[in-house]
């Protein structure tokens, strides 16, 4: 009679060491599956504030292909041609308008870098300005172009009103845009612009691609 309570003293503690073990499995997954959670997150908050971004770049070079006229190289469709440019190439043409008058090189894509800082054409230390940085050509050279927008309104730049431009490329983040112009597309007489925008930073997944359009004549 003496030996049933050891032994029944040895089977409760082995229990409940099986208990402890099968309770540190489940917090162990349990803990697990947080962590990964809020990875997926804070993934998703960081492509979601980078496609807003990108959204409105989009935007932005739509409206600024919009307020060419028809017939601008910019713009225009070449005789013969049903587009101009692409969305998956950078494309460089040579353009003449339908009108014979109107000719000019034109890149359909450029990269665009944004940034907040201070110093420099910036002179508001204390708030700084929000820079925007497009890729472009001056006098038959690549560089970029910088726009500072100061928070009280006022944009700095040159002299004369016009962005800085340098060749040194900028190191923050990039978006890369293209366009395509189709002619008579969704009907006659009618014009389809689009542009595509793409963040070039590969460690954000998953990727941070947009596309916009608008019909105009």
């Amino acid at each position: 009679m003496s030996r049933s309570p050891r032994r029944s003293g040895r089977r409760s503690r082995g229990f409940t060491i099986i208990e402890v073990l099968i309770a540190t499995a489940i917090l162990i997954i349990a803990v697990s599956a947080m962590a990964a959670l809020a990875a997926i997150m804070l993934t998703r908050g960081r492509q979601s504030r980078y496609m807003n971004v990108a959204e409105a770049l989009a935007s932005e070079k739509l409206e600024d292909l919009n307020r060419w006229n028809m017939y601008a190289p910019n713009i225009c469709i070449q005789t013969g041609d049903t587009t101009e440019g692409s969305l998956t190439t950078n494309v460089t043409s040579n353009i003449t308008c339908p009108n014979g008058v109107a000719t000019g090189t034109v890149s359909y894509y450029d990269d665009v870098s944004i940034d907040f800082t201070n110093g420099g054409t910036c002179a508001n230390a204390s708030f700084g300005c929000f820079s925007e940085t497009v890729s472009g050509t001056s006098g038959g050279n690549s560089g970029y172009f910088t726009t500072y927008h100061a928070p009280t309104g006022v944009i700095p730049g040159n002299a004369d009103g016009t962005p800085v431009f340098t060749t040194t490329a900028p190191t923050n983040l990039v978006f890369h845009r293209s366009w395509l112009i189709e002619a008579n597309t969704p009907v006659t007489n009618v014009r389809r612009i689009t542009v595509r925008v793409t963040l070039t930073d590969q460690s954000v997944k998953p990727g941070v691609t947009t596309q916009m359009s608008l019909v105009r004549q």
